[in-house]
């Protein structure tokens, strides 16, 4: 029982990342943007987010860091696939791999070390406690004692996104405009301009994640401490076609294969393979989308 609790509890912080990730790609991919720097944003603000709390000794600068340096990326993801009209693909690529190779150069020669920033000078993002649940043993063990960006995300982020996408004129256009652009810009609305509204506010909610994963879930900044999850969020986007509350449940999903990955290590069990299973869970999802998908053809 206590191993099961301990399971859930850390399925939540585990998911956040990539429902953040996941939440913001939503708009983009509504906009008919292939938003591949997903993973460079989630990467750069975790990085950011240490830089700001390590230098200021705040968790609040550390959080704008973290946000203004996933909305840089991705200001620069829209100049290149929106300006210039280069591909998605390759600009996404280009962009993880740029990240990946920068805060690797910038984590060695300003913090002078290798593969792990831990400082008693990084604050964390406090931990908030929800008081009618403090005497209920089970719910307080498994809903209390989060950093309260986990709190917004699902009671405040998701609701929003989701009357944002399909309760207003902004999300109406927004969907038009990932139908067929011309016909927007016909009536007189602006599609580059939707798609570029779109990709900030993915940068932004990627920014959160990112700093969450740095200054919430963890207390620290590792290499490549991303790991993967803007490709899961990606492929959890195309899974759930663009909806909120069916990413929300899938991210959960994926969120428990990487808790029990780490419970999985009390037993010995070799720490390269409980690593895997949230990718191997991803192959086994598409798997079983694929095959529904191609029932629902024939």
């Amino acid at each position: 029982m206590n191993l099961f609790i301990e399971i859930i509890r850390s399925t939540l912080p585990a998911s956040i990342p990539i429902l953040l990730a996941a939440l913001g790609g939503l708009f983009t991919w509504h906009a008919n943007v292939f938003n591949i720097s997903m993973e460079g944003m989630l990467l750069v603000s975790a990085f950011g987010a240490v830089c700001g709390s390590y230098i200021f000794e705040s968790w609040a600068l550390g959080v704008m860091f973290g946000i203004s340096s996933s909305v840089f990326i991705s200001l620069l993801f829209y100049f290149f696939v929106i300006k210039m009209k280069a591909g998605e693909f390759i600009t996404g690529i280009a962009i993880n791999t740029f990240v990946l190779g920068a805060t690797t150069y910038f984590l060695r020669e300003f913090f002078d070390v290798k593969g792990s920033l831990i400082s008693p000078k990084i604050v964390a993002i406090p931990k908030l406690n929800i008081p009618l649940i403090e005497n209920i043993p089970i719910l307080d063990r498994v809903l209390n004692g989060y950093s309260f960006p986990l709190y917004i995300s699902i009671f405040i982020i998701i609701p929003l996104v989701f009357i944002i996408i399909y309760k207003t004129p902004f999300g109406l256009r927004l969907r038009a405009t990932g139908h067929d652009s011309k016909v927007i810009d016909s009536v007189g609305i602006k599609s580059d301009r939707l798609k570029l509204i779109s990709i900030l506010i993915c940068g932004v909610l990627c920014g959160i994640g990112g700093s969450f994963l740095s200054l919430g879930y963890m207390r620290m900044f590792t290499e490549n401490m991303s790991n993967g999850r803007g490709w899961i969020s990606l492929a959890i986007i195309i899974l759930t076609k663009g909806n909120p509350l069916k990413t929300l449940f899938i991210c959960l999903f994926f969120g428990i294969t990487e808790s029990l990955g780490l419970s999985l290590q009390m037993f010995k069990i070799p720490n390269q393979f409980t690593d895997m299973l949230p990718y191997v869970s991803v192959l086994i999802v598409l798997y079983f989308s694929s095959r529904k998908t191609s029932k629902a053809i024939l």
